[in-house]
């Protein structure tokens, strides 16, 4: 794989920003010390934005943050506060598995199922016992594969995207971002122990997804089943997708992959401008949605690293993360098609982004 010259100023300063600017905001402001959970937003002024909802998946998500490449004081102590909230305000001690959301007095708001959720679960207690080997870690981890497992999977080697509170059948079918989070997941799993059933359970999720979600003439992906109406791609996931399954030793050569190596370059070619990667695209290339978010940059960004002879590309991607989306007081979350920041608000799920993205960079050095 290339050397992405993690040594260069602007992968150091992206480092800095993120180890200085972004991850105290979610150790000082942006954590509500009562709750023992981070607050859905900052302001521009680090001021909490007005309470309304806390949900799973974000706590999942700072969970994996402060338990991965964080060397900063209190990041140990901070990850296993947020593994016991993650536990103590959304775990469904009725019907198992994990509440959507809670809301500002802690009692369960959207109290139904969400594989998006579960996949991001999944995702942290692996990486988080990866860490630190406990028994309760590991136990919660296997509870949330049970759940998977034997709740939103079908028989057709997807998931359902969403349940009741008792697991009722909602009709939502599968949709394609939680299916692409639960990959990831037992990618984790995979990283940490080994896992005969995830294992096989993530060959036959990727057999289901090359069937049902790429579009055979560019090999994109899909956000919705093939068929389905007004469906779109969006670039952001196509990068996503590649490097979750370029860096995967078991994915690598896979029919899946190969479709993705195809996206890779369309997406490239219509839905990336001036360094900007877009929103949303249908499967001709017309632009749906030329919304420019910091997630997809972060996911274009790291993938890029993975590609031969893209070093010159990787440094315009790397100055565009740097003058596009981040500042002193943290980052932009969103720019217009025009370019102009549509976002002031700084959400709590998106260092994962970040981190993953710093991650991958350096561990392709």
């Amino acid at each position: 794989m290339p050397n992405p010259h993690p040594n260069q100023p602007e992968l150091a300063r992206f480092n800095q920003h993120f180890a200085e600017r972004i991850v105290p905001l979610w150790q000082g402001p942006g954590w509500n010390a009562d709750m023992a959970l981070p607050y859905e937003a900052l302001d521009a002024q680090h001021r909490p934005l007005p309470v309304q909802r806390y949900r799973a998946m974000a706590c999942a998500r700072q969970l994996y943050l402060f338990s991965s490449r964080i060397e900063q004081p209190g990041a140990a102590e901070r990850a296993a506060a947020l593994f016991r909230s993650l536990q103590k305000h959304f775990h469904d001690a009725e019907h198992g598995g994990w509440f959507y959301s809670i809301d500002a007095e802690g009692k369960p708001l959207d109290r139904r199922k969400d594989l998006y959720t579960h996949a991001f679960i999944v995702f942290a207690c692996a990486h988080y016992w990866g860490k630190v080997g406990e028994g309760l870690v590991e136990a919660t981890l296997n509870a949330a594969l049970e759940v998977v497992d034997e709740q939103f999977a079908r028989d057709d080697g997807l998931y359902e995207a969403s349940l009741g509170e008792d697991w009722a059948d909602l009709g939502s079918g599968p949709l394609q971002n939680p299916q692409m989070h639960l990959a990831e997941a037992f990618l984790q799993v995979l990283a940490v122990r080994e896992d005969e059933h995830v294992q096989q359970s993530l060959l036959q999720l990727c057999t289901a997804l090359q069937e049902h979600f790429i579009e055979p003439q560019h090999g994109l992906m899909l956000e919705k089943p093939l068929g389905a109406v007004d469906n779109w791609f969006e670039p952001g996931h196509q990068f996503e997708w590649y490097y979750l399954l370029e860096t995967s030793p078991l994915l690598r050569g896979t029919p899946l992959h190969a479709s993705l190596e195809r996206a890779f370059g369309y997406a490239e070619l219509c839905g990336v401008n001036n360094a900007a990667v877009l929103a949303m695209l249908d499967a001709d290339g017309n632009v749906l949605d030329a919304t420019q978010r910091i997630w997809a940059q972060a996911e274009y960004l790291r993938a890029l690293a993975l590609r031969s002879g893209n070093e010159a590309k990787l440094l315009v991607q790397l100055k565009a993360m740097e003058q596009q989306f981040l500042h002193t007081g943290g980052w932009y979350e969103c720019r217009d098609g025009e370019g102009a920041v549509s976002r002031h608000d700084m959400p709590s799920t998106t260092p994962y982004h970040l981190a993953t993205c710093l991650e991958g960079l350096q561990r392709l050095s």
